[in-house]
């Protein structure tokens, strides 16, 4: 690299935002998921080794996954190559893999491969990686928001490690926060900036555990906000939100906001109220709210208060929960506003809520109770003369109107009382 190459990547690097030029650079400098690559765990000494398996990086936006995987790529010697879910194929995986190739026949070196959503590419992709993965050719690092059980292909997690990535903590996101704002040569050290500590803690709570929400906004302050006399700036909460736009005024997803919406949203179709519950939906979704989350209550809604009255409610719910992953928003709002109304007007019924909950009292105060010996099977000889399956009454033969389901201690128990 000569003077001027130099000069440009330095350009390149300053100009780039506030969050990419944060990344930690080494394992000392991550922040978060210490349950992972703390000191002392496997996949932390397996990384310092230079001994990776592939693995799938699974947790929420901005939790460290691409983060993770770069400082990956700054420790191990293998040769690291990234692909994004999104815009490669196929014939990108191809050329990836012969070059990998290459270099393990005359170089003996590993390649590692990032793939960055990798719950965008298709079963036929991931299928094609498969045979790269299982013969060593290719060591993945996959990173997803989804659950890998449905988005990526069971032969391929079987072969890898997946590692759950949980969302950072407040004293995680506050030394994000903290570092960013002393960091002179990659951080906001030089404008001098101090941040209020209503805002601060504002900050950390509307982010939702996104590192990379805090430092965008946080950047956005900072050169936003007007230096005083001794060249310091002070910034406010409301800069913070003004820099977060409009929708964290509207809705904070991590506060006690989110939890009243909610709660009345499900109070208003319990009630029977659909313009109400219609309003409190609108004002989540509209405000940045995972569809997804809204749909699965509104599948719990429909079995805990709906219940028995109407058992199609639970089947449209559960369809239009699919129909919210297929689509995602906007085009699933309707969807959402659709089945609102329908659970709001629908006739209620709480037995089978009630009735579970006896249950599970019943459950945690005997315990394990052993199963009655005529209700067992007794595919054995040795079972048979143990008495398993002996007296059993076939319903579709015989009276079966006396015979006891329940272990004797919990005999006559009636659990589903109808209403």
């Amino acid at each position: 690299m000569d003077l001027f190459d130099s000069n440009l990547q330095k350009h390149i690097q300053s100009s780039a935002p506030l969050a990419d030029r944060m990344r930690p650079v080494n394992l000392d400098e991550f922040l978060g998921q210490e349950h992972i690559v703390g000191p002392g765990t496997l996949l932390r000494r397996a990384i310092e080794a230079d001994d990776l398996p592939s693995m799938i990086f699974w947790g929420p936006p901005g939790s460290g996954k691409t983060t993770l995987a770069t400082v990956i790529a700054k420790i191990t010697n293998s040769t690291f190559v990234e692909l994004s879910g999104v815009t490669s194929g196929v014939k990108d995986l191809r050329e990836v893999v012969d070059a990998a190739k290459e270099r393990r026949k005359y170089h003996n070196q590993r390649t590692i491969l990032f793939v960055d959503e990798i719950h965008r590419w298709t079963k036929a992709q991931q299928d094609s990686l498969l045979p790269q993965v299982e013969k060593g050719i290719i060591t993945l690092i996959g990173a997803t928001t989804e659950n890998p059980s449905f988005e990526v292909i069971s032969p391929l997690i079987s072969r890898s490690r997946v590692y759950v990535l949980k969302p950072l903590s407040a004293s995680n996101l506050g030394a994000v926060i903290d570092r960013a704002l002393m960091d002179k040569n990659r951080g906001l050290g030089n404008y001098q900036a101090k941040l209020e500590a209503v805002a601060k803690d504002f900050l950390i709570r509307i982010s939702n555990g996104d590192a990379r929400v805090i430092l965008n906004a946080l950047e956005i302050a900072v050169k936003n906000t007007l230096p005083d006399k001794s060249g310091h700036r002070l910034v406010d909460k409301k800069l913070i939100a003004d820099a977060l736009q409009h929708k964290a005024l509207l809705y904070d997803k991590g506060g006690e906001e989110h939890y009243n919406i909610i709660s009345a949203l499900h109070k208003s179709m319990r009630g029977g109220d659909p313009d109400a519950a219609l309003y409190w939906l609108a004002r989540m979704l509209e405000a940045g709210e995972d569809p997804l989350y809204i749909a699965r209550r509104l599948v719990r809604f429909a079995s805990e208060d709906v219940g028995l009255a109407d058992n199609f409610a639970v089947v449209l719910a559960n369809n239009i929960f699919d129909v919210c992953h297929k689509l995602g928003m906007p085009e699933c709002a309707v969807h959402l506003a659709q089945l609102v109304i329908y659970l709001s007007e629908a006739k209620k019924n709480i037995d089978a809520y009630l009735a579970y909950g006896e249950v599970v009292k019943d459950v945690q105060e005997f315990g394990q109770l052993p199963v009655p010996l005529h209700l067992r099977n007794a595919p054995t000889g040795l079972m048979k003369e143990l008495g398993y399956g002996k007296n059993y009454k076939y319903t579709p033969l015989v009276d079966s109107s006396g015979q006891e389901y329940l272990p004797k201690e919990l005999k006559g128990k009636k659990y589903y009382k109808k209403h």
